[in-house]
């Protein structure tokens, strides 16, 4: 089950991480990767995804360690996803902590 929590909220979590400030793949998945437990090979195809939606959009920026890295900047749409996101997790919260408050004795 938790595995699927995490699954639900990781678009969520990396658009707010976007909305700080812009970011290359291996930096999100650093920030997020102990709070969340997520690997590298769980972030590219979300990337790719949350870009082809119109959410993020890319730029390369020049490393002096390696090859150029490939940013990614929350674009408007993204943020209107983010904000919507962000209400929607704030109600469903709200019902959980309800239920499970409920249940105590």
């Amino acid at each position: 089950m938790k595995t699927q929590l995490k699954k639900g909220v990781l678009e969520m979590c990396v658009l707010a991480l976007l909305e700080q400030h812009d970011s290359y793949a291996y930096e999100i998945v650093s920030t997020l990767a102990d709070s969340v437990e997520m690997s590298e090979g769980t972030i590219y195809p979300l990337m790719r995804r949350l870009q082809n939606d119109g959410l993020v959009s890319t730029y390369l920026v020049e490393s002096d360690a390696g090859p150029p890295r490939k940013y990614y900047r929350l674009e408007a749409k993204g943020l209107e996803t983010l904000q919507a996101m962000k209400s929607e997790w704030s109600g469903f919260l709200a019902e959980v902590n309800k239920i499970v408050g409920a249940n105590k004795s």
